[in-house]
């Protein structure tokens, strides 16, 4: 009974401290909302109070008018989209093959998959911003000696070349967490379905990509948050072309030469979590498989 009272006890310390953690983890999107709901002279009026005197959920109407943030949203999608499908095109295929076949450079390979997870994307803005400008006059070239001038390939200030770069600093980790889920399922699996009559490929697309499904969702979901959340890759190849920018680097339309738009900042900031939030309720438990995937071997 005492050990009973005990354990009791001792579920609501960690529930307690848990809503703790919780709310401090909450505590800055609390701030982004208030700030959002608040008129604003509150904002500029000093001394200003936490809460706003006047709550203006029209905040979150207006700024749709105050500059495009439809098209920032849609730039946005595409982007994180096309970067995505693009990573899982190419991470299933590479990650089975390196799975499947014990070659001898295969652990450089995967040394090698690690190391470019080392390297910052910051750090080769410069050089890819160069060689970009070299590779759209090498198309242009090519092009014009085809007599096809009437076509315009262009990877600086158009979506092509965001989702090429946000796809290459993501495949690597794809590529190295789809590897060790395939490794873990049996080729035993593929063989007796092989034995049956079907091909190698649609062994691996009805047997081991199903049982592999928390790794796919595992490199979807951070393919997809990586390619929404980046900013300093936008700012270099499509800042001369606002009709592209995504949502990270339209939020500094709503800084002006004098002021800022908190408010609006901040009710477009909240905005951009939506899709990610329902992205994450909606593959959760999946996530949770891949994340602990490897714990035990």
């Amino acid at each position: 009974m005492v050990g009973h009272t005990m354990s009791r006890r001792k579920q609501y310390v960690m529930s307690g401290v848990g809503a703790v953690i919780a709310l401090l983890f909450l505590g800055p999107y609390l701030q982004m909302l208030v700030t959002a709901l608040k008129p604003e002279g509150e904002l500029t009026n000093t001394p200003t109070s936490y809460l706003p005197h006047q709550w203006k959920w029209s905040n979150f109407v207006t700024l749709w008018s105050r500059t495009d943030v439809a098209g920032y949203f849609k730039s946005s999608l595409i982007i994180a989209f096309c970067s995505t499908t693009l990573v899982i095109a190419v991470a299933v295929p590479a990650a089975y093959f390196v799975a499947r076949n014990k070659f001898g450079w295969r652990t450089f390979f995967l040394l090698l998959v690690v190391i470019t997870q080392m390297i910052q994307p910051t750090s080769l803005v410069v050089g890819v911003l160069r060689s970009f400008k070299d590779l759209d006059r090498w198309i242009d070239n090519v092009l014009g000696w085809l007599h096809l001038d009437f076509i315009h390939i262009n990877l600086i200030g158009e979506y092509a070349g965001l989702i090429l770069v946000n796809s290459a600093f993501n495949l690597a980790f794809a590529v190295w967490i789809l590897n060790g889920f395939f490794s873990a399922i049996p080729p035993e699996l593929e063989q007796a379905a092989m034995i049956d009559g079907a091909s190698r490929f649609t062994a691996m697309r009805k047997i081991t990509l199903p049982l592999a499904l928390p790794g796919l969702v595992t490199c979807v979901i951070f393919t997809f948050v990586s390619a929404w959340n980046e900013f300093a890759m936008a700012r270099a190849l499509v800042f001369g072309n606002s009709s592209k920018w995504p949502l990270t680097l339209g939020l500094s339309a709503f800084q002006g030469q004098y002021d800022i738009e908190w408010h609006y900042m901040f009710a477009t900031s909240l905005i951009a979590i939506v899709p990610v939030v329902i992205l994450f309720a909606s593959i959760e438990r999946y996530l949770v498989k891949g994340l602990t995937a490897g714990g035990v071997k």
